[in-house]
């Protein structure tokens, strides 16, 4: 499969953001350790999109190594991109899908 691009939603790069905040509040420079894996695994998924569960509907999830968190994304195959819609906490309870808009 050819490389697809790749897009963040707005509130996915806020969700980025927030945890790299919060990580640099913990620890310097733990913030651009979560941030470097998010890019190396968002980058895996222009190579290998449909490698991940549908998680919700149409809906994928790739879980980080490291860190606990998921990249929720979507594949349009027809534009030939992947979107990364948000970037949540494995803890956080599934139904806040009601709540996020794509």
């Amino acid at each position: 499969m050819n490389k697809m691009a790749l897009v963040f939603q707005n509130s996915a790069k806020q969700d980025i953001k927030d945890i790299v905040k919060w990580y640099n509040s913990k620890k310097q420079g733990l913030g651009k350790e979560f941030y470097s894996e998010v890019k190396s695994k968002a980058k895996q998924l222009t190579t290998f999109p449909y490698s991940f569960q549908n998680r919700y509907s149409d809906v994928r999830t790739a879980v980080l190594k490291v860190f606990p968190y998921m990249l929720h994304y979507v594949v349009d195959f027809e534009r030939k991109k992947v979107v990364i819609l948000t970037v949540l906490h494995t803890s956080r309870n599934p139904k806040i899908w009601n709540d996020i808009k794509r």
